[in-house]
């Protein structure tokens, strides 16, 4: 009997979401999280109308987001997923600096943030620590979060993205890649007019002095790390 008993236990592993709009990366951290032994991809998601429809047929136990989706932000995804299912906790993976992007992720409801250029070994080293109810940051960021929490000089100077609301950062991103006003407009299934407002709002709040200086910024702040390396 008893060896019956040990014999049935067979361990439960801890299902993964990947969300990220491109195969490659996805098809990536899906083989790397297959690897271990306690955790597998259960559902992978392109962008944020289908994530919201696998989440519900499979349940996962946490999920990887990229904060930079096709049609919006992955900030968006990780607020309605944290409201929702307040028991999933949810990684952002981005390419982004998390000194632009981590704060903002955080307070969407993510449970950690990592970016891409990180070692694979570390991503399962997040993911593990946010299963087990813990918070997952680089040391560097937890230490500015740290400093800005009690007040000093370090840790007040914040980007001037951070000004910025959820929508008002989809619009910037997407004017970073290129799109037009009125290709923003329906992407986001805005006015025209919604999106002007928007941009005018961006030009005052980080001080822009017309459409060209908000372009080249935006441009700037939505490429990678190494292609801002190949622009320099």
């Amino acid at each position: 009997m008893k060896g019956m008993t040990r014999s049935s236990k067979v361990m439960v592993k801890k299902k993964v979401m990947v969300v990220d709009d491109h195969p490659i990366v996805r098809q990536g951290l899906a083989q790397l999280i297959n690897q271990e032994d306690d955790i597998e991809v259960c559902c992978e998601a392109e962008n944020m109308k289908n994530a919201l429809l696998v989440v519900e047929k499979f349940h996962p136990d946490v999920a990887i987001v990229d904060i930079a989706l096709g049609e919006s932000t992955g900030v968006r995804l990780i607020k309605e997923l944290s409201e929702k299912y307040q028991d999933m906790p949810i990684l952002a993976l981005s390419m982004h600096d998390e000194s632009l992007y981590a704060e903002r992720c955080l307070r969407a409801g993510a449970k950690g943030y990592i970016m891409k250029k990180e070692p694979p070994e570390r991503v399962i080293s997040a993911l593990m620590k946010i299963l087990a109810g813990e918070v997952y940051v680089s040391d560097n960021l937890g230490s500015k979060l740290l400093n800005k929490l009690v007040g000093t000089a370090e840790g007040t100077n914040s980007s001037p993205v951070d000004q910025l609301s959820n929508r008002e950062l989809e619009v910037y991103e997407l004017y970073g890649k290129g799109l037009k006003t009125r290709e923003i407009a329906e992407r986001l299934s805005l006015s025209v007019k919604t999106i002007e407002t928007y941009v005018d709002h961006i030009k005052k709040k980080m001080k822009f002095k017309d459409s060209r200086d908000l372009l080249m910024h935006a441009v700037q702040s939505t490429m990678g790390e190494d292609a801002k390396k190949d622009h320099t």
